[in-house]
């Protein structure tokens, strides 16, 4: 090798030293910020759910917090390059949304819906994402900002009766919340959007071990909702506990017959194998 070819192939090697050094300061490991979520954690009782006015919230189970998985998170490490299929970013900026129950009364067709939406890993992408939900009416509501979002993914979900929705609550998962065995968290509101009652149509989450909640109401009826059977699909005018796009925990949805409201829920089987009728 002549002396040329060799103080090239240096120069060759101090290039690509320096160019791997400038990229590794331009990576951004996905790291959660874990003391900003477990203080989220910690103050979630104060917060949780902020409900729309005349909406009576519930609280039941033993730990009142919520599931999640898949928060950006990691060992601060960069994974070799072209030997794995490189795993899809999230879209920050649409939700994922579902319907999580249908009917129609009186004539009148009624809706219930989440939207969830992706964690973002930085304040910039946050507030991208701030500008992106309130072009889909998802704005939240209470001063929040970019910053507040980092690290969560936020849902919002929504009754919609004929021509109206009305945002019934919002929050945010966790890396810090979970969810299990018998605990339950609950909305009663009015079927109605234009009055503040009867609150007749009870939205809720649960673990993903939940079987069967059950809906008591105040002139002493229940309403039985059983999980969803993964195998077949389950028509949302069929009450059902069933999963949402984007959400770590389950949701079910009860409506009171008319002329009485929501009195209590449980859930009153945790597992698949149902009771007999």
């Amino acid at each position: 090798m002549s002396a040329d070819r060799e103080t090239n192939h240096d120069m060759t090697n101090g290039d690509i030293t320096r160019l791997l050094a400038g990229a590794a300061d331009e990576v951004e490991i996905g790291i959660a910020p874990y003391e900003a979520v477990i203080r989220g954690g910690r103050r979630r009782k104060a917060r949780r759910w902020a409900v729309a006015a005349a909406t009576t919230l519930v609280l039941a189970g033993s730990s009142a917090t919520l599931a999640v998985a898949g928060l950006p998170g990691g060992d601060g490490t960069v994974a070799p390059a072209a030997t794995q299929s490189a795993t899809p970013a999230p879209d920050l900026f649409t939700p994922a949304r579902t319907t999580l129950a249908t009917g129609t009364e009186n004539g009148k067709e009624w809706r219930v819906a989440i939207d969830v939406w992706a964690a973002p890993r930085t304040e910039a992408q946050a507030a991208g994402q701030l500008e992106a939900m309130g072009g889909y009416g998802d704005a939240p509501a209470g001063g929040i900002k970019a910053s507040d979002l980092v690290g969560k993914r936020s849902y919002l979900v929504y009754f919609s009766d004929g021509d109206k929705r009305r945002k019934t609550f919002e929050d945010v998962f966790t890396k810090d919340d979970t969810m299990s065995g018998t605990d339950l968290q609950t909305a009663s509101i009015p079927f109605d959007t234009d009055t503040d009652g009867p609150e007749r149509l009870v939205i809720g989450m649960v673990g993903k071990k939940a079987g069967q909640v059950t809906c008591t109401w105040e002139d002493g009826t229940k309403t039985k909702v059983d999980r969803a059977p993964e195998d077949e699909e389950t028509s949302t005018d069929t009450p059902a506990i069933r999963p949402a796009a984007g959400s770590p925990v389950d949701w079910f949805v009860c409506l009171s017959p008319e002329g009485t409201s929501a009195k209590s829920t449980a859930v009153t089987l945790v597992g698949t194998t149902l009771p007999a009728r």
